[in-house]
């Protein structure tokens, strides 16, 4: 009684070796019982030691492994198997509307289309664009921009 999750623990010996997002596997299957879900959190003594446990959610209906999301900035860092580095925080969901679907094993979004279309890293590939602006005087100037996908307005100094 007091503690709000359930610890979890890595089934396998993982090596970071870089700051990308990686999936670690718990000893841990789905579904949790008694119709429950879980926040899927991390433990506040790795988030001290700079290992960051992505949140995620593990639905009622979810019968796969679960997996825990980690991130490091700055690797490598080597996590032994068994090392508690997650925690699950049961609820009961009460959504209202809620899609009425069949989750399974997949995870990570599978019952959804993820709604990233286009991600360019800029800072390696820098795409350029030969640009002209005009004034309203009828003057012109032709500069080199780099181009931000995501950009909403255009700043020029």
């Amino acid at each position: 009684t007091g503690s709000a999750g359930v610890d979890l623990g890595t089934a396998v010996e993982t090596t970071l070796m870089d700051s990308q997002v990686q999936c670690i596997a718990t000893n841990v299957k789905g579904p949790l019982g008694y119709g429950l879900s879980a926040l899927l959190l991390g433990r506040s003594s790795m988030t001290q030691k700079g290992l960051f446990v992505l949140p995620g959610v593990i639905d009622a209906d979810f019968t796969g492994t679960i997996s825990i999301m980690v991130w490091m900035p700055s690797p490598p860092v080597h996590i032994p198997t068994g090392t508690q580095i997650g925690q699950l925080v049961p609820f009961k969901a009460a959504v209202p509307l809620a899609e009425d679907c069949v989750r399974g094993d997949g995870g990570f979004g599978s019952t959804g289309r993820a709604d990233i279309d286009l991600a360019m890293d800029i800072s390696k590939a820098k795409p350029m664009e030969r640009v002209t602006l005009k004034e309203p005087g009828g003057n012109t100037c032709k500069i080199n921009m780099l181009v931000d996908t995501g950009a909403d307005i255009t700043i020029v100094s």
